[in-house]
């Protein structure tokens, strides 16, 4: 159930998700998918491969070590061998009735030719001994480094081969501690249990050989060896280590192969992480494993891996920009005629102008800018048509009126009540016809903060002579921002409400302020304040909702009337605020119980 619960979330995520991304996802997933399928079989047989051939060219190093030491060992069986031609010599080795200086001198020169005959035949060999029954050492050296006797009879291996059944042999890895130097290093030793015409033992010979003499191998193998970390290692019956490459080149000192045990090189551990190969000599018994750590062996098959993955991300990086762009060249229209349908919702009618292509979605957006056009045309031709009808009558209304003979009206009355000591009768009456003049005298002329100002002043002033001067008018508006324009009858009617419905108390004098200030964006806020009863939390959002509601009655051009007291003049404000300058400006009114009334206005710089 919970599988089934994952998978029904997953479906309605990919339905939920936007077409732009489908078509990604569908681009990646057609595409992304067979790259991965093909480039894993491909890297797959391409490791088999490989590793089959690392597999042969391990085993035909193996079997280069196995041939070069049967050679070897085959050269120095002749060599040792060829002592066996002075059979009479060897004989008379360690024979106890062959006492006379003169004959020992002359044996002992004998056996000093022997050696440097046998010393001459292989030119790695350094130094070559010979002991007799008796345990005389003869020895040759083609170095300065002589072998001490007594320590040579102490050491162990040697003492091994006395009771050896080996006539030919090769010993393990010892020390050079025999010699006087008692050098750093390692030495293998090459020798045959000499036998006189009896069968009867009659010493043995010793060749000292520098490891590396062991293998001779050409280059290209050495280069090999090296790069894939190939390990050898040689080793006689006994399990004796006769030669360890590691220490051969250095990268193992040959002191701690002397110190270690055989069975620490040749014993079978980590079969997994290592390839292993063994082989024989037909002579000496001398086991050859052949080591490869399988990292480095198939580091090819890790080289074509990251190879494979790169390939495989750049392509899928590639396809990535591809799907981008070519869905992105699918929904670019279509979201261009979302945003104009959205557009259209609020009352903003405006086409598709970038020219499109000739396919369905094409098509589409032209018959789109076509509905768009004719939409448009028939709400211009309604409204202005409506306008004109309302301007018409506005014009005739006001013709109606002669501006000049209703001044001289008003100035032959205030001159009247002056000649009847009327002051304050004829100061009411030059306000008026100031307000009047302010009114009716704009046609044709830009109206501007400070004529709304003026108007707005001589309201209050004539309010005053009413009401005893109950209200004061602090205007605190910039100068610059008094030259800009605005339209008529915005500050007058906004502070009439507030003498209207916030004067209550005859007792205290009602301030009302009018602040201006310029916004970040260069636009004009203007605040009225006054301190008067305010209203409840229920009156303002009333108000409020009334004020929102101008955004969409600002083309109801047939309005019936209403009741006074209903904030229709704050709306009347607000409508004309949206639909002379847009939906961005507005009138705004903040209020409460004792806190007074507060009406923010935006409009642009003009």
């Amino acid at each position: 159930m919970e599988h089934n619960h994952w998978i029904r979330k997953a479906v309605l995520r990919i339905k939920n998700m936007r077409f732009q991304n489908k078509l990604m996802l569908g681009y990646l997933l057609i595409c992304v998918i067979p790259l991965i399928i093909v480039s894993a079989i491909i890297f797959r047989q391409s490791a088999v491969e490989l590793e089959d051939s690392s597999q042969e060219f391990a085993a035909l190093y193996t079997s280069q070590i196995r041939t070069s030491l049967n050679e070897l060992m085959k050269e120095y069986d002749k060599v040792t061998k060829s002592v066996l031609i002075d059979g009479e010599l060897i004989y008379k080795l360690g024979d106890e009735r062959s006492r006379l200086m003169d004959e020992l001198i002359l044996q002992r020169v004998a056996v000093q030719r022997l050696l440097m005959r046998v010393a001459l035949l292989k030119p790695e060999i350094g130094t070559v001994m010979l002991v007799s029954r008796d345990n005389a050492v003869y020895q040759y050296t083609t170095t300065t480094n002589v072998v001490n006797e007594n320590a040579l009879l102490s050491q162990n291996w040697f003492k091994r081969l006395r009771s050896s059944d080996e006539p030919f042999f090769i010993t393990g890895l010892h020390d050079r501690s025999y010699y006087d130097d008692k050098g750093e290093g390692a030495m293998v030793t090459v020798g045959r249990v000499l036998l006189n015409s009896d069968g009867a033992y009659a010493g043995i010979l010793l060749i000292d050989l520098d490891p590396f003499a062991l293998l001779q191998l050409d280059q290209d193998f050495v280069s090999a060896r090296d790069k894939y970390g190939m390990s050898v290692t040689i080793s006689n019956r006994h399990g004796e280590i006769v030669y360890q490459s590691d220490a051969a080149s250095g990268r193992l000192p040959w002191q701690q192969v002397l110190e270690s045990s055989g069975e620490a090189y040749i014993k079978d551990t980590g079969r997994k992480n290592r390839i292993i190969l063994t082989g024989n000599t037909e002579l000496g018994n001398l086991l050859i494993r052949t080591e490869i750590p399988r990292e480095k062996l198939l580091a090819k098959i890790n080289q074509i891996q990251g190879v494979t993955v790169i390939v495989i991300l750049a392509s899928c990086l590639i396809i990535t920009f591809m799907s981008f762009g070519l869905s992105y060249t699918i929904t670019k229209p279509i979201k261009a005629l979302r945003k104009s349908m959205k557009q259209a919702e609020i009352g903003q009618y405006q086409p598709i102008e970038k020219k499109q292509a000739n396919d369905e979605i094409g098509s589409l957006v032209n018959s789109y800018n076509k509905m768009i056009v004719t939409i448009r045309t028939l709400i211009e031709d309604v409204y202005i048509g409506e306008i004109k009808h309302r301007k018409a009558k506005f014009i005739a209304l006001q013709n109606q009126i002669n501006p000049h003979m209703l001044y001289n009206t008003l100035e032959s009355i205030r001159m009247k009540a002056l000649l009847n000591d009327d002051e304050e009768t004829a100061g009411m009456i030059k306000l008026l016809a100031r307000m009047f003049r302010l009114a009716l005298g704009k046609e044709g002329r830009q109206h501007s903060v400070k004529h709304e100002l003026e108007y707005t002043a001589n309201y209050v002033q004539l309010q005053n002579l009413r009401f005893d001067h109950k209200f004061l008018l602090d205007v605190r508006i910039p100068e610059e921002i008094q030259q800009c324009g605005i339209i008529p009858l915005v500050f007058q009617p906004i502070v009439e409400n507030s003498i209207n419905h916030g004067f209550e108390d005859y007792s205290r004098t009602m301030n009302i302020a009018i602040d201006g200030f310029w916004t970040e964006d260069g636009e004009i806020l203007i605040r009225i304040t006054d301190d008067g009863i305010g209203m409840t939390e229920d009156k303002q959002k009333e108000l409020q909702a009334l004020l929102e509601s101008a955004g969409s009655d600002k083309y109801k051009l047939d309005m019936t009337d209403e009741p006074a007291g209903k904030g229709l003049g704050l709306k009347n404000i607000a409508e004309r605020i949206k639909l002379h300058y847009g939906d961005r400006y507005y009138l705004m009114i903040r209020s409460g119980i004792g806190q007074g009334t507060t009406v923010e206005i935006l409009i642009p710089k003009i």
